[in-house]
């Protein structure tokens, strides 16, 4: 068997994870994870987070293990996947500070992505200087494991398009072919972003607008209950419209048995259904879904000690590969002299 894709990939622990983040990544990482093509490294990202949360570490520090729940609880196996922690790879540090010095102050302004980011987080003047060069974090985080497959979603193609610059930039200036150029996968179609229960066009922890791995049957129901539907949609025989209405958008999504949805569609359209019928209905598949993963969650976290260690092994195993790309980055520069 031909040697297997390296895949790089990850979460900033800023908190409880989402099914938008399951929709739009977990599920697939297992996918890859189980396909066996696959050398998967999925990091949790916390020098990252601690860009634009420096002064709130015990945020980061709590979300850590988290993220691992979440992690294990939708299917992710220590055993075929190296689950680790950014700062716990000393090595990382090394690679970014040389990757600096191939990269100007102007190209890192140029980045679209890191551009919006700023502007979202209102930084004015005050951006920190960790957030502004954290895409050539990114790209040791990627060369540091020679990932030559990293999954983004189209707002994140810029990044990575930064990444393979410094990858030619550095094997051209040192002649030598040590770093790894990566390509991006992008998930398949019906991967995307997932709306909030609020309708807006993004489930985020900020916004408060998510349904979280975490959440107990309850809570869930709740928060489905209370979501945005057709506004004009007042009486159950009134004709509703399903385009934006977010209970629909999630049985797109979640409902395997897509003859329902289309016939729960055209009764919605026609008048007759109620909102509470169909959100009642979604409770339910839902559940379906998410009941697996919040029950494996609950026993998981049943010893969070276990939970660390796992963590902890997993950075040393991917400190080992990590530190043997910075041997030969040292080499390449002429850096490694005694």
């Amino acid at each position: 068997m031909a040697d297997k894709k390296v895949i790089l990939t990850g979460d900033r622990p800023t908190g409880r994870l989402h099914i938008g983040h399951y929709i739009g990544s977990l599920r697939n990482r297992v996918m890859l994870q189980n396909s066996g093509e696959y050398t998967p490294y999925i990091m949790i990202a916390d020098m990252q987070a601690l860009t634009d949360n420096a002064r709130d570490p015990e945020k980061i520090r709590h979300s850590l293990l988290e993220v691992a729940l979440d992690y294990l609880a939708v299917g992710i196996d220590p055993a075929k996947s190296t689950i680790l922690v950014q700062s716990q790879i000393p090595a990382l540090n090394e690679l970014t500070m040389y990757y600096l010095d191939l990269v100007s102050v102007s190209r890192l302004n140029r980045n679209p992505t890191v551009k919006n980011e700023i502007k979202q987080k209102d930084f004015g003047q005050s951006v920190p200087a960790g957030f502004l060069i954290y895409p050539v974090s990114q790209a040791a985080d990627i060369t540091a494991f020679k990932a030559d497959t990293v999954p983004v979603g189209d707002d994140q193609e810029p990044m990575l398009e930064q990444t393979r610059e410094i990858v030619r930039t550095f094997n051209h200036t040192y002649n030598k072919d040590v770093l790894v150029e990566p390509t991006g996968y992008f998930p398949p179609k019906g991967s995307g972003r997932l709306p909030g229960i609020d309708g807006n066009a993004k489930m985020s922890k900020s916004l408060g607008n998510g349904i979280y791995l975490a959440d107990d049957a309850d809570t869930m129901k709740k928060k489905i209950m209370s979501m945005y539907t057709d506004p004009n949609h007042i009486h159950v025989e009134d004709p509703g419209q399903v385009e934006g209405n977010v209970v629909f958008t999630y049985l797109d999504v979640f409902d395997d048995d897509k003859a329902k949805v289309a016939e729960l569609k055209a009764q919605y359209q026609a008048g007759g259904l109620g909102d509470v019928k169909i959100k009642r209905y979604l409770v339910d598949v839902m559940d379906g879904v998410l009941a697996p993963i919040r029950n494996r969650r609950l026993e998981y976290a049943k010893d969070m000690s276990a939970v660390a260690e796992m963590l902890k092994v997993g950075s040393q195993k991917a400190n080992e590969v990590a530190n043997q790309t910075l041997q030969e980055v040292r080499d390449a520069i002429g850096v490694n002299y005694f």
